[in-house]
């Protein structure tokens, strides 16, 4: 008899499936032996990074800077940083011109300065490019204010998207005129906040001054010391709120001002000693020839590019601390539930079986006739003689 086909089964019992799908996934895929912790994976590095949460960390930082291109992205920067300061430096000609127009005195006295610090040639070319400047002060003002713009968008474009490549975002970027307004308002407040940081550090050494003059130890050596660490504690508040600035508004995502505190302070605390090693390089690389005539301009491209670099580096290590980690929730699915098996065999109905057992009745009737008739016929034939 036909049957129908059987009742799909469901598991009647809650099961784990989470664990199960984990068990299968570790199964079929294995140990990463790049991961610290696992079982392939017993260097030393790797022992030292499951002591050392800290070193993990900056491992961590460390992979995610070269896999996101951090060194291609500082050269960028590098590269549009210097293109920017020829505009910059037209803007201050023109804004030096129009106090220098008249007052000749204070002009002869920058051209002797530029042409003792200069070579020969050089100083003398460099006085004869201020007394143009000087003299087409509002051409040379509006032409830098242009091109300051332009390559300032540039360059904040390229900083931008530097950061945020250093948080593995993946998001297609906005429109043209969004991204220009965008990047237009980011150029803008990262200069407010320089201004603020600059004018924090000004006030902060001149209120120093004003209060060691009015204890009386201005010039004491205790003075000095007490100087230098009020100026160094103020500079770092300055840097740090402006790498603070920079680590929450410029990617082009949205991050946490607590997430971003600690990369701030690591930023500060590095750009203060790249400001010492710089400054310290300059005085070495003075001394030469060479130095004297390209010193400033070699010493400008290292600092810009070691400054990128450990910008990009910072933000690595800030997106990969783990309360910046991007935690991906999976929904478990739905306990299933078992149920027994049903198997239904399809049978004929009350009045089909009724028909069939009349059939039946009636057919057996019928061959039992036929038989009867048939078994009286052969005895009623005569025997053959």
């Amino acid at each position: 008899m036909p049957s129908a086909d059987p009742v799909p089964w469901c598991p009647a019992v809650p099961l784990n499936c989470g664990q199960t799908d984990r068990m299968n996934t570790a199964a079929t895929s294995g140990p990463s032996a790049s991961e610290p912790g696992t079982e392939k994976d017993d260097s030393r590095l790797a022992r030292l990074r499951r002591r050392r949460p800290w070193l993990d960390h900056l491992v961590r930082a460390g992979g995610r800077y070269q896999d996101r291109h951090g060194e291609h992205y500082a050269a960028a920067i590098t590269y549009f940083s210097v293109l920017a300061v020829v505009p910059i430096l037209m803007v201050a000609f023109a804004a030096a011109g129009f106090v220098l127009f008249n007052n000749a005195e204070l002009l002869d006295r920058l051209e002797s300065s530029v042409a003792e610090s200069l070579p020969a040639g050089l100083g003398e070319l460099v006085g004869t490019t201020i007394d143009r400047a000087v003299d087409q002060r509002q051409v040379v003002g509006v032409l830098g204010l242009l091109t300051a713009l332009y390559s300032g968008l540039g360059w904040m474009a390229n900083l931008r998207d530097a950061i945020t490549a250093q948080w593995n975002d993946t998001r297609q970027a906005p429109s043209l005129p969004r991204r220009l307004l965008s990047d237009l308002i980011s150029l803008a407040g990262l200069g407010l906040a320089l201004l603020l940081s600059f004018g924090l550090t000004a006030l902060g050494s001149g209120f120093a001054h004003q209060i060691l003059d009015l204890l009386g130890i201005e010039r004491s050596p205790l003075a000095s010391v007490l100087l230098v660490v009020v100026t160094s504690v103020l500079a770092l508040i300055a840097n740090g709120l402006v790498f603070l600035w920079v680590l929450v508004r410029l990617p082009r995502r949205t991050v946490s001002v607590r997430g971003a505190l600690k990369g701030a302070l690591l930023a500060a605390i590095g750009f203060e000693i790249l400001k010492r090693v710089g400054a310290l390089y300059l005085t070495m690389i003075g001394n030469s020839p060479a130095g004297v005539a390209f010193g400033s301009v070699i010493g400008l491209l290292v600092f810009v590019n070691l400054v990128s670099r450990f910008l990009l580096f910072v933000t690595a290590w800030t997106a990969t601390a783990p309360e910046n980690r991007e935690r991906r929730s999976t929904t478990p699915p739905a306990p299933a539930v078992i149920r027994p098996a049903v198997t239904v065999h399809a049978g004929p109905g009350p009045r089909s079986a009724a028909a069939l057992i009349g059939a039946g009745a009636v057919t057996a009737m019928v061959t039992s006739r036929l038989l009867r008739g048939s078994n009286a016929r052969m005895r009623r034939r005569p025997p053959h003689g």
